[in-house]
C-alpha cells in the first residue's frame, strides 16, 4: 500500500509518503538498538517506543517482526556472508577456517539481536534467508578445505556450526556486561576440541530437519502483535 494513496488531492501525497519513510527509517535505526541491546525478545511496542512512533504506526511500516528483523539485520547477514568468502581466500585453510569462527562469535558478542539471528530461521525474512543460505555454502566450502587440509577433524559436520553460534549466544546472553569477554574463552576452547588428530568420536550430529525445527521453536514471538486482520 502506498502511503496517502486514498488522498486524492496531488500535492498532499508526497508530504505523506515522505513521513511515512522516515518513520521507517526511525523504526529500524530504534530497532538495532534495542535488538543489540536486549536481543530479538524484545518488544514491538519496546522499539516503537524508543522510535517514538505509536504502536499503530509501527505494524503498518511493519506488520510482523520477521519483516523488522529482515529489514534491521539483512546488512549485518550480508557482512557474515562476506566473513566467510574473506576465510575462502584465505591461503591457509585452517587459518581462515578459525578465522571465520572466531569472526562470526565476534559479531554475535558486539550484537545481542545478531546472536539470536544466528540461531534463528526467519521463512518470511526473504533477503536475510537469501544471504544466509549463500553463506552456508561458502561454509560446506570452507569445512571441506579445512578437512582436505587435514586440519579438521574429519566427523565435523556443519551442523556444528550452528550449535557453535547457539552455544555462544548462550554464553553472551548469560554473562552480558557482567563478563563481557567470557565467550572468547569459551570459542578458544571449541576451536582446539576441532583441530585434528580428534582425541575421540563425537554423537552423531543432530538431523538437518531437526535442527531447521529447533531454529523455527527460537524464533521470536510477540504478545504486543495484532492479531490477524487488526492490525492498526
Amino acid at each position: 500500500m502506498t502511503p496517502g494513496a486514498q488522498n486524492p488531492d496531488g500535492p498532499a501525497a508526497q508530504p505523506l509518503r515522505s513521513d511515512a519513510e522516515r518513520n521507517r527509517e526511525r523504526i529500524i535505526a530504534a530497532a538495532r538498538t534495542v535488538f543489540a541491546r536486549d536481543g530479538l525478545n524484545a518488544s514491538m511496542a519496546s522499539v516503537a517506543r524508543e522510535a517514538g512512533v505509536g504502536i499503530a504506526t509501527m505494524f503498518r511500516r511493519f506488520p510482523t517482526k520477521e519483516e523488522l528483523v529482515d529489514a534491521v539485520f539483512s546488512d549485518r547477514m550480508g557482512a557474515y556472508a562476506d566473513a566467510v568468502a574473506a576465510a575462502l581466500d584465505d591461503p591457509d585453510p585452517w587459518h581462515g577456517f578459525v578465522g571465520y569462527i572466531e569472526t562470526a562469535c565476534a559479531m554475535q558478542a558486539a550484537d545481542s539481536g545478531f546472536a539470536d539471528v544466528l540461531t534463528t530461521t526467519f521463512p518470511t525474512a526473504r533477503v536475510l534467508e537469501q544471504r544466509r543460505n549463500e553463506a552456508y555454502g561458502a561454509m560446506v566450502r570452507l569445512i571441506d578445505r579445512a578437512k582436505a587440509a587435514g586440519r579438521l577433524r574429519a566427523d565435523f559436520d556443519p551442523s556444528d556450526l550452528v550449535l557453535i553460534h547457539m552455544a555462544n549466544a548462550g554464553v553472551v546472553n548469560a554473562t552480558g556486561d557482567a563478563a563481557p569477554d567470557a565467550w572468547r574463552r569459551v570459542v578458544a576452547l571449541i576451536i582446539q576440541s576441532l583441530e585434528a588428530p580428534a582425541r575421540g568420536p563425537l554423537p552423531d550430529p543432530p538431523g538437518h530437519e531437526a535442527l531447521y525445527k529447533a531454529m523455527l521453536r527460537a524464533g521470536p514471538t510477540d504478545p504486543t502483535a495484532p492479531a490477524p486482520g487488526k492490525g492498526g
